[in-house]
Formats: C-alpha cells, structure tokens, sequence
C-alpha cells in the first residue's frame, strides 16, 4: 500500500486547524462576552448622563473605547477568520470642546452601528464563538462516560439524545462522540468563520466603507501629490547646494589647472587632486541621492534584499524574517521599503531599543509587515511621529498602520498593503 505523504499533512493540518479554531472560539466567547457587556452598559450610563452635563465629558471617552474594541475584533476577523471588515468612521473634529466631539460621535452612524453589534455579539456572537470548543471538548464526556464515568452519574442522565443507563447505552454516548468528534473535524473552522461573517453582517456596511473609502483615497492622493511635490524640491535642493556645487567648484579647479600647468605644475597637480576629490564626493552625493529616489538593491534584488541591506547600516541589532514568494509591483514595493526604513528610523532615533526585529510575509493577498522593537514604547500615530506619515503613504494603495506601544514597551507597528505577488 502506497502513503500519500501530501494526504496525511493536509489531515494533521485540518485536525490542527480543528484545535486552533475550538481554542480561539473559546478566547472569544470568554473575553467577549464581559467585554461587550461592559462597553453597552458603560454607554448607556454615559448617555443617561448627558442631560445632566456629566455625559458630555465621559461619552468622547466611552465611545472610543467601543471603537477600539470593535476594531480589535475587526483585527481578530482579519487574522483568525480571513474575514476583513473595514472601519468607516468619520473623522473627528481635531480639537473639539466635549459638547463638539460627543455629537459628533453620535452623529457618525458607524457609531450606531457599532452600538448595534454589542447586544448581537453578547447573544448570538457568544454562541457562535462558543461551537467550536463545544463541538471540540463535548465528545471528550462522551469517552469518559463509555470507559466507567457512567457509573458515577445519576440514573437517567442523557448524552445529548442517548440515555445512559448501563454499559450498553455507555457505549452509545461513545458513538454519539465519535460522530461528533468527526463533525468537529470538518465543520469547527466553519463555525468560527461564520462567527466572523455574523460580525461583518453587523459591523461593515458597504455603502458607507465606499463612502469612507472614496473620502481616504481622496485625501491620500492630495497627500501623494504634496510629498511629491516636496520630494522634487528636496531633490532640487540637494542637487543645488550637493552635487552641482561641487561640480561647478570641480569645473573651476580645471581651469586653475589649465592655467597653472605651464606656469606652475606642483601647484597644478595639487588643485588637480582636490578636484578628483570633488568629483569623488559629488559621485558620493548623487549615489545617495539615487538611493534616497529609489535604492538599486530593491529594483535589482527585492523588498526583502533590500529590508535586510537597510538593516546592516542600521546601529541598533535588527534581525530580519522575509517568507514572499515572488515580487509585488515597483511601486507597492517602494512604499513598503520606505515605509519599513521610516520605522526602523524612528526606532533608532526615539525608542532606546537594543534590538529590532522586522517581519515581511505575504498571506491572504496581502503583504504584511511587522517592525517590533525592545524600547520604552509610547509610539503613537498622529502624534507628531513618523508614524502619520508612514500611514498616508500606505493609504495611497489602500494600506493600513496599527500600532501597539504600550509604556514601557515593546512597540508593535504592523502594516498591510494589499497586492499580489509575481
């Protein structure tokens, strides 16, 4: 008889699969549950309070603790589920009094919806999550009872339709169980997924993510074509006060020479010297120059060739884990190299880390990149940082920044830009 090596890895990997799904299911349902409560009862006593003035101050804050736990969720439908169910909030006023920044909460009907979705994934949210360990760990009672538990139960106790009340029916809750565990095999990833989908259902509305997402490309491509703009007229200054300067100070000197080569040769062979100087470092300038446009390591070898060579200039340790299995386009490329290079930036210049480590995978369409760092955290979009930056450049291919940079550290930026590979 002849073993299919592939047949058995794709059955360890649904049967892993099975284990991963019941245990995530689990985590969701526990920690889902008393969250979700906390966060509607939380609002609805701050809505109470508006009247009275309270709410004001305490809504701005209530509400944007549910968006971040409706977004952590929508991260768990990501990562656990393959399921993306994109936020569409409206932006905020950036430096609204209270009165301003709780209405206008109330009027984002994202909010509503986010409001909406707690009482659904306290019900049947808690359900679905719960299945898969049920469907998982329920089987395990129905063998206990098959080898002796059943003597220990009370007369007339039932395994889901069997009746157990001696060895024989003993035997068929085991049966019942096998059943079971075989549905668990094949059906517990599914019941998790649907979990997720139930979450998209409430969470996601399609009319107003096109709305959010016309309103995002609109801004990053002004965005685009400001840093282009500032790009050019980085790249003219840096060839007028860099390179061109010590091109026309190389011209000069050659024409000292011309003159001093009759008259003067020691002194013509030293002002030739410094002119071979300057052309050498004005060769310097313009490699850098180039680098900074567009580095030759990642048009010749690849975003990951390209990660790792940025690493090896960098003072701080940086370990580097590239897994792409081919090539995304030049300019998703670019983005994600600079967007990489302005992270690992700021890591060296604010975190105090010693050590870095950089992540570049592609999975479920998506490149997706990770730079961690051992330093004191605080790292927080918006704030002044880079980091505001690194996200406009991403959202100009439809890309998104998270970041998780607990004081204290260590700071977790993740990005994902969509696209496939060559």
């Amino acid at each position: 008889m002849t073993i299919d090596p592939a047949h058995d890895d794709r059955r360890g990997s649904r049967a892993h699969g099975s284990g991963r799904a019941a245990l995530r299911g689990l985590a969701l349902a526990l920690a889902g549950l008393p969250l979700s409560v906390l966060c509607l009862v939380l609002t609805a006593v701050s809505l109470a309070l508006i009247p009275v003035g309270v709410g004001l101050v305490t809504t701005p804050y209530v509400l944007a603790g549910v968006r971040t736990y409706a977004n952590w969720r929508r991260l768990l439908a990501a990562s656990w589920g393959g399921v993306r169910i994109p936020p569409a909030y409206r932006p905020l006023p950036p430096d609204g009094n209270p009165w301003t920044r709780t209405f206008a909460l109330l009027g984002d009907p994202a909010t509503w919806r986010d409001l909406g979705w707690l009482p659904v994934d306290m019900t049947a949210g808690f359900v679905t999550a719960l299945l898969p360990a049920v469907l998982l760990l329920y089987p395990l009672e129905g063998f206990a009872i098959a080898a002796g538990l059943w003597r220990v139960l009370p007369d007339g106790y039932w395994y889901g339709f069997v009746r157990v009340d001696g060895q024989a029916s003993a035997f068929g809750a085991a049966l019942l169980a096998l059943g079971l565990l075989v549905l668990a095999h094949f059906f517990t990833t599914r019941l998790l997924h649907a979990h997720f989908r139930l979450t998209r259902a409430v969470l996601g509305s399609d009319e107003e993510t096109l709305a959010e997402r016309v309103r995002v490309l609109t801004e990053t491509r002004r965005d685009a074509v400001d840093t282009s703009a500032a790009e050019l007229r980085r790249i003219e200054r840096d060839l007028h006060d860099g390179a061109q300067a010590r091109l026309v100070a190389m011209g000069m000197n050659l024409g000292t020479v011309e003159a001093l080569l009759d008259k003067d040769p020691e002194q013509a062979r030293e002002v030739l010297a410094q002119a071979r100087r300057s052309s050498a470092e004005a060769l310097d300038e313009l490699r850098d120059l180039v680098r900074g446009i567009h580095p030759p390591v990642l048009a010749e070898r690849g975003l990951g060739d390209a990660v790792r060579a940025l690493a090896l200039r960098l003072p701080v340790a940086t370990e580097v884990t590239v897994e792409l299995r081919g090539r995304a386009e030049a300019p998703v490329e670019s983005a994600a190299y600079f967007a990489v290079s302005e992270l690992l930036a700021n890591a060296v210049k604010h975190s105090g880390a010693d050590r870095i480590w950089v992540d570049l995978h592609h999975a479920d369409g998506s490149l997706r990149m990770t730079v961690t760092d051992n330093g004191k955290g605080g790292a927080r979009a918006g704030a002044g940082s880079g980091l505001s930056g690194v996200e406009r450049r991403l959202g100009t291919f439809d890309g998104v920044l998270a970041v998780s940079s607990p004081a204290g550290g260590p700071t977790l930026v993740t990005m994902e830009l969509p696209c496939a590979l060559s």
